[in-house]
């Protein structure tokens, strides 16, 4: 009997152990499944996007100039329709002058070096003559820079060569390849816009001379433009582009080349709001140059872009969920 009575309790045990499972277990796990389904998700607030669907984020003025990104107003422009061509710049060879000494001799004394600037009648050097064995003066014979120097002091200076040249840089000319193609629409008195690539900007000048004959090695002809040179901006040897400009069209709005950028197969620019927000603005683009994209829908002039390095402020969009200032 007293054997019977333990089995019973087990049996009674166990049942109640196999209920007790069914119940709490389930419970358990539809509390896991109802907190992971309530759970909210992790705010973004990085990306956000105003009342037309835009996204914009928050980024200051002082992150984006350590980035290197540039601001610009959009505005009105002229687009042209233009020739471009490379060129060097050379020293105007109608103001060049070779001083070369009148008796050969011994140099005695050196008073200049290359990229001295003189005055007319300066003295270059001294030189004894073999012939007298007298000293005499060699002087500059206009105004202007030392761009090449033949002698040394003590060393024999010829009448045969040179010993100094001396080149007036205060005009400069800039010597373009026009391609046999382009060379029916270059002209005498074609206005270009000369591009010395040193942050400057460009330079306007005018064709005045179309080399008669051409290069057999090159293929091109030579167009020179005589460019004024007060500052010595331009140093001859240095090499340049140049735009012809055929045809030109005024139009309201523009923004830079490097501004545009594609998000989502979306054209957009990068549009300043708010004072510390930056906005992914569709545009529709029209007719553009080298330099400018005309925008005819999305942006208006005077509002701010991002004009340089664009893709910078488009990879910040694209981390999403990134800290940010």
């Amino acid at each position: 009997m007293k054997t019977s009575s333990t089995i019973l309790v087990a049996v009674i045990a166990a049942a109640l152990g196999a209920y007790g499972y069914s119940v709490l277990v389930p419970a358990k796990v539809a509390s896991t499944e109802h907190a992971e389904h309530s759970e909210p998700k992790k705010p973004n607030d990085h990306v956000e996007q105003d009342e037309h669907g835009a996204d914009r984020i928050r980024i200051s003025d002082v992150k984006l100039a350590a980035a290197g990104v540039t601001l610009a107003e959009a505005a009105g422009a002229t687009l042209t329709d233009t020739l471009s061509f490379n060129g060097i710049l050379r020293a105007n060879q109608e103001a060049v002058v070779q001083v070369t000494p009148r008796f050969p001799g011994i140099a005695k004394s050196i008073q200049k070096r290359i990229g001295d600037k003189v005055g007319k009648d300066d003295l270059l050097a001294a030189i004894e003559s073999n012939q007298s064995l007298t000293v005499y003066e060699l002087k500059a014979p206009i105004a202007g820079t030392i761009i090449e120097r033949q002698i040394s002091l003590g060393e024999y200076a010829s009448e045969q060569k040179p010993a100094f040249v001396v080149a007036d840089l205060s005009s400069i000319w800039v010597d373009l390849s026009i391609y046999r193609q382009d060379l029916k629409r270059v002209h005498i008195n074609d206005e270009v816009l000369i591009d010395p690539d040193d942050g400057r900007g460009e330079i306007k000048g005018t064709i005045s001379y179309m080399a008669p004959i051409g290069s057999s090695e090159t293929q091109t002809a030579l167009a020179r433009v005589v460019l004024p040179n007060p500052e010595g901006r331009l140093r001859p040897g240095l090499f340049v582009t140049a735009r012809l400009i055929l045809a030109a069209r005024n139009v309201a709005v523009a923004v830079r080349r490097s501004a545009i950028q594609t998000l989502e197969n979306k054209t957009i620019v990068f549009v300043r709001e708010d004072g510390d927000k930056i906005e992914a603005r569709p545009v529709e683009l029209g007719d553009s140059d080298p330099k400018f994209v005309e925008i005819r829908a999305g942006l208006s002039a005077g509002e701010r872009y991002v004009a340089e390095n664009s893709f910078v402020v488009k990879a910040e969009m694209g981390k999403g969920d990134a800290d940010h200032d």
